[in-house]
């Protein structure tokens, strides 16, 4: 007798932009805590590095092998591809003995409407 359950697929959590545009209103202290987190993160050269690997990877995505070439030991890559996760700047998947990274889908945009300059009418 077979005990296989059969689970429903989750679709993934859409990421919500971290903040208004900087010259919309000022930020709460929530927004700025998230918004330190990910300029933080980025502001290492070599998770910058990574991090524009990763986004700028044919398909969107990158395996740690294609990446891990920017002047570091393989633990300090590991390191920073971490802390990278921990800002919600990547996310990663184990495929077999690799491990693939991709820029979460709506982060860039995020980031970039954070410092959008509001239009003036």
């Amino acid at each position: 007798m077979s005990t296989v359950k059969v689970l429903p697929l989750l679709e993934p959590e859409a990421v919500a932009p971290c903040c208004p545009p900087l010259t919309e209103r000022p930020l709460t202290a929530e927004e700025a805590e998230r918004t330190a987190l990910m300029f933080k993160a980025l502001g290492d050269p070599v998770r910058l590095r990574l991090f524009s690997a990763v986004a700028s990877h044919e398909g969107g995505e990158a395996c740690v092998c294609d990446i891990s070439d920017v002047g570091v030991s393989q633990p300090t890559v590991s390191h920073h591809l971490k802390k990278l996760r921990e800002a919600g700047l990547l996310s990663s998947e184990r495929r077999g003995t690799w491990v693939y990274y991709r820029v979460e889908p709506t982060v860039l945009a995020a980031m970039g409407q954070l410092l959008t300059h509001a239009a003036t009418a």
